[in-house]
């Protein structure tokens, strides 16, 4: 027979050899699509937004977290044949919401200038490539020269009419 334990929020179940040999008796409920605890991803079955989904990174939230619906909202939803051109107001105003809010949002441009000034930098400082293993005698060979109708050619020996 089996018997349960509870120890604050816990439940323990203890159950004998024959209660795991009898075919359970539990029924499964059906997902509610209401459950606030249910993973719902970014669209909800209603087809709202999602704005507690781990997958925006929290940026629904914060000094910032209405501007960011907004372009979020508005990009998501745009039929226009450049998604999201119609946006560009609504970025705009979370970018500046951003800018006036460097510790929480700090700007990743500034590492990725100062890496590509850096790769610009070696490419200037490159040296050219060393030539001297050519040899002396080697010298480009002369441009082939312009064959004219009324030439005469050299594989060939006949005058082209």
């Amino acid at each position: 027979m089996s018997f349960d334990v509870t120890e604050g929020k816990d439940r323990i179940i203890f159950v004998t050899k024959e209660d795991q040999e009898a075919p359970s008796n539990a029924e499964l409920v059906a997902d509610d699509p209401d459950d606030p605890y249910e993973e719902q991803g970014l669209i909800l079955p209603s087809g709202d937004m999602n704005w507690n989904c781990p997958c925006l990174g929290g940026m629904a939230s914060g000094p910032c977290g209405s501007q960011f619906k907004e372009a979020f909202s508005c990009f998501h939803y745009s039929e226009e044949e450049v998604k999201g051109s119609d946006c560009l107001e609504n970025v705009c105003n979370m970018q500046e919401c951003e800018q006036k809010n460097p510790e929480l949002y700090p700007q990743e441009e500034d590492e990725d200038v100062a890496t590509q000034q850096e790769s610009d930098s070696a490419l200037t400082s490159t040296a050219r490539p060393d030539t001297s293993a050519l040899s002396p005698k080697s010298e480009p060979s002369p441009a082939p020269s312009a064959v004219t109708p009324d030439s005469s050619s050299a594989t060939d020996g006949q005058t082209a009419s």
